[in-house]
C-alpha cells in the first residue's frame, strides 16, 4: 500500500512528471498538473479537467488503500486554447 507521504513527495518533485494513478478496480486517472491532486491521510482528491488545465470540471476521491500503481506518463500535447474555446 502507498503511504500519503510517498504520493505527496512524488507530486511535489521538480520538475513535475505527469503520472497515472491506477486503482484496484482497474480505473486509472492521469495527472498532468500538480495542482490537480490533493493528498489526504486516507484518500486523494483528483481534479478532472476537459482542457487539462488547472481548473477542474469535476473531482474524484480515491482511497489510498485502493491505489495499486503510480506510473509515469508522457506529457500531454499542447492544446490550442483558441480552438478549444470555439468548441
Amino acid at each position: 500500500m502507498f503511504r500519503p507521504e510517498f504520493i505527496n513527495e512524488r507530486i511535489k518533485s521538480r520538475p513535475f512528471r505527469p503520472l497515472r494513478v491506477v486503482a484496484s478496480e482497474g480505473l486509472h486517472y492521469d495527472i498532468y498538473q500538480p495542482d490537480m491532486i490533493m493528498v489526504g491521510e486516507r484518500d486523494i482528491t483528483i481534479g478532472i479537467s476537459r482542457r487539462r488545465g488547472t481548473i477542474y470540471d469535476r473531482q474524484i476521491r480515491v482511497a489510498i488503500m485502493h491505489i495499486v500503481g503510480l506510473e509515469d506518463i508522457p506529457p500531454a500535447p499542447a492544446i490550442d486554447t483558441a480552438q478549444a474555446d470555439e468548441a
